[in-house]
């Protein structure tokens, strides 16, 4: 009897283990795992995936357009207000509202890491392209000083894609194109810069810059800045619906403790072997990661060309 209880639960624990595939090469496959079939078309097919890498430059398109495309209109949005008094203040309330984007990114780029490290990169990726829809067509509509503030604040909050869009990019292909696919992410956010500026240059104030297209009474003429963010809303949509085909790459497989299925096993394809040794030392390594100053050297190099770039682009409008 006892016999017959211990046979039981040892056949309940069999079928609680996720199936595996094993192939010829060690590698293990979780059925059902969305990062474990994304690795199977890599082993597969080892050339170039094009079709992936499209989602990867138009997601991080969409994530740079709503940064930039505002500055060229901005003084005329902050006067068009009326909340400045001056015109020598116009700037110093515009400078709050460029900031305001940045700072919403500021406090919860990390916490949207984490998110998609979480529950995958899909998710985080779709919330962050119907932020986009949602509040940056609403920052067009803008009638007050500080419903700008907050959707552009709600904007940046909400739309932290850099980061995972960086890791979906190397996730999706082979070692060996993980350099074109960032700098896929890299050509796609600099062509965001160039194209959300022009946009916001040539449709702002339709109604006074093309009269026989657009009346003073038009949805346009009521709401002059409203023209460039509803078409930076509009690619956004698109874009949001082509992601309903987008895979996704986080291996969502629970490990157990036995050994058989570690997360070295079943993703020692992600692994270089130069770089087996040191990942037993993986969790010490993550503890001092402020200690270690490559990482941290790089990072401070990374904060004040981004200072650097982010300020020239704001502050150059308004000596134009």
């Amino acid at each position: 009897m006892a016999e017959q209880d211990r046979n039981g639960r040892a056949a309940a624990a069999e079928s609680s283990v996720p199936l595996l595939e094993k192939k010829a090469d060690g590698v293990l496959y979780v059925e059902g795992c969305p990062g474990c079939a994304v690795d199977r078309r890599k082993a597969a097919n080892p050339g170039i995936p094009y079709g992936t890498f499209i989602y990867v430059w138009t997601v991080t398109l969409c994530t740079a357009l709503p940064i930039s495309s505002l500055f060229p209109f901005l003084y005329f949005m902050i006067r068009d207000l009326h909340v400045a008094k001056r015109t020598e203040d116009i700037g110093f309330y515009a400078g709050f509202v460029g900031a305001s984007f940045m700072f919403g990114r500021c406090l919860t780029s990390t916490l949207w890491g984490i998110a998609a490290d979480r529950i995958g990169r899909k998710p985080v990726v779709v919330f962050g392209i119907l932020s986009v829809v949602i509040f940056n067509t609403l920052f067009g509509l803008s009638v007050t000083y500080w419903m700008a503030i907050a959707t552009r604040f709600l904007l940046g909050a909400l739309n932290g894609l850099l980061g995972p869009m960086k890791a979906y990019a190397i996730e999706v292909c082979r070692p060996e194109h993980e350099p074109l696919a960032l700098s896929l992410v890299s050509t796609a956010w600099g062509i965001g810069l160039i194209i959300g500026p022009a946009l916001g240059g040539y449709l702002a104030l339709p109604a006074e810059k093309y009269p026989n297209i657009f009346s003073p009474d038009s949805l346009f003429g009521r709401f002059p800045y409203f023209l460039p963010c509803l078409c930076t809303s509009v690619f956004a949509a698109i874009v949001l619906i082509s992601c309903i085909w987008m895979p996704e790459t986080l291996h969502k497989h629970k490990v157990s403790d036995d050994g058989n299925q570690s997360v070295e096993a079943l993703e020692a394809h992600l692994i270089d072997p130069k770089e087996e040794v040191g990942q037993s030392n993986s969790s010490n390594t993550k503890k001092s990661l402020f200690k270690n100053w490559p990482l941290m050297s790089s990072i401070i190099v990374y904060c004040v060309f981004s200072f650097h770039d982010m300020a020239y682009t704001e502050v150059l409008i308004f000596y134009l």
